[in-house]
């Protein structure tokens, strides 16, 4: 063999031999696109201020829904904000900002409940605590009341997410509301919240002139001072008091204050809301035309 035939089959021979396999990790590089840019957080050429507020606070201020809500309708993409879908959280706008919402969050809206219970005592407001069970376990089809306005049917659904918009204490009795709609318990709980509550104490013990003007207006509990409350005698051992909040066992503390004991309390109204003929123990829907 010459050496010219020797060189071209060695030639050959390294053409022929297979290179060095890629590692699956090299392929895998290869193959990974470069990430998208996230979306702008306002509309192209706004500029927001880092202390604007967030774009779900911004809707609960305007009273299109809670915060909760907001953050899940931003997720699905049913917000726009002067024409742009904003589906980011954590987003600001500004206060001029022109906010729509897509119908399909006003349907899941409309879905949401809201339960009036006529409480008795021995049941909590909320979670069950020292052995008590919590007042919505007494929403059961068989313990709705038959007069019930209301032709929404019962689903267990109702129940998913279902939260006391204000306290009851255990032993106390009387409405009770329950919600899944954010609205309704910022409207009733929420910081701002004005909505006046109204219950009948039965009480022991003498109430002086003076002790009525302090359970007006004058009280202070934890070092804040209580707003005005109107307090007048229903009956000769029964006090009827309309409130305009709800701090801890309040109306027990304000009658230990001026020397009285609460042997009874019943809460029979919230807003416009009253507890009517709605049987103890018993639950009905809050109707359309009705509000807090």
């Amino acid at each position: 063999m010459t050496r010219r035939t020797l060189t071209l089959s060695k030639q050959a021979d390294r053409a022929a031999k297979p290179g060095p396999k890629s590692s699956p990790g090299a392929r895998t590089a290869r193959r990974v696109a470069a990430p998208k840019a996230a979306p702008p957080a306002v509309p192209a050429g706004r500029e927001v201020p880092p202390d604007n507020p967030r774009l779900s606070k911004r809707m609960a201020e305007l009273g299109l829904c809670s915060r909760r809500e907001a953050d899940e309708w931003i997720a699905n993409g049913w917000v726009r904000v002067d024409g742009q879908v904003i589906d980011t959280l954590g987003v600001r706008v500004s206060m001029d900002a022109k906010i729509e919402i897509d119908p399909a969050a006003r349907v899941q809206q409309s879905e949401r409940v809201t339960i009036l219970i006529h409480k008795p005592v021995g049941y909590v407001s909320g979670q069950a605590e020292d052995g008590y069970e919590p007042a919505v376990v007494l929403i059961r089809p068989e313990n709705r009341w038959s007069e019930d306005p209301s032709p929404r049917p019962f689903k267990p659904a109702h129940l998913r997410g279902l939260a006391p918009a204000g306290r009851l204490d255990i032993d106390s009795t009387g409405l009770l509301v329950l919600t899944q709609d954010g609205r309704i318990a910022k409207q009733l709980i929420g910081q701002d919240s004005a909505v006046e509550k109204e219950y009948l104490v039965r009480v022991e013990g003498g109430l002086t002139e003076e002790g009525m003007k302090l359970l007006r207006h004058g009280l202070t509990l934890d070092g804040v001072k209580l707003k005005p409350a109107r307090v007048s005698w229903q009956n000769e051992d029964q006090l009827r008091f309309v409130l305009r909040e709800g701090r801890k066992r309040q109306i027990r503390r304000m009658c230990e204050m001026v020397g009285l004991v609460v042997v009874g309390l019943k809460r029979v109204r919230s807003g416009g809301v009253p507890l009517g003929r709605l049987p103890l123990g018993q639950w009905r829907y809050l109707r359309p035309d009705e509000s807090f």
